[in-house]
């Protein structure tokens, strides 16, 4: 029995709807509802619904295996189906199209794999519908391109000083080679070496 419980763990099904569970609509625009499954030994007569709301289906499909796209069993007449399952991701997104306000809330897409022991798994996105964008938005949309393009335009200058500095530091350092081995000689007198072999060693300056 153990060992069966680490197996369903190991092979768990998941529902996601990406990063953020919140979605934002215009009122009369059409709606990506996304949402993908993922399972580690594959699936065999899934089944998937949409809800509204916890109670509402406006979708209902089936999927025979990974070779096949799902098939339709009901719907609301303004939900559309926009995923494919035999691609890469099996994606089972929607899309709910003339958004009213009244279609705020909490959609979940659920999933349900026979192959799995019917295993069972769930995501919810909450959608928010809003009127047009109105000034104050813009206003804020711009404050942030314009500090965002400052910030730029500081990163662009502290580079341009950092280059300039570094040349400097390049030159100064390149000035000083002489100077060094000069300095090294003069090291070595002072430590009981010949003053001569100092003296062969510096360079004559013009």
């Amino acid at each position: 029995l153990p060992g069966l419980h680490v197996l369903a763990i190991a092979f768990a099904l998941e529902v996601s709807v990406g990063k953020t569970n919140t979605v934002m609509a215009l009122n009369n625009s059409n709606v990506l509802l996304p949402c993908i499954f993922t399972t580690c030994i594959g699936f065999q007569d899934l089944v998937f619904t949409w809800y509204f709301n916890s109670t509402e289906l406006i979708y209902h499909g089936k999927i025979k295996n990974k070779a096949t796209e799902p098939t339709l069993v009901t719907r609301n007449p303004r939900v559309n189906f926009v995923g494919s399952t035999t691609k890469k991701d099996n994606n089972i997104s929607i899309v709910l199209n003339n958004v009213e306000f009244s279609d705020a809330g909490k959609y979940t897409c659920h999933v349900k794999n026979p192959k799995e022991r019917n295993a069972q798994h769930n995501a919810t996105i909450i959608l928010t519908v809003v009127h047009k964008m109105v000034e104050t938005d813009n206003t804020v949309t711009l404050i942030i391109v314009g500090v965002v393009g400052g910030l730029i335009g500081l990163l662009i200058l502290f580079m341009l000083i950092k280059r300039v500095v570094l040349f400097i530091i390049k030159k100064t350092q390149d000035g000083k080679k002489e100077c060094l081995v000069s300095s090294s000689g003069n090291d070595n007198t002072e430590n009981g070496l010949a003053g001569s072999k100092a003296e062969q060693k510096a360079p004559p300056k013009a």
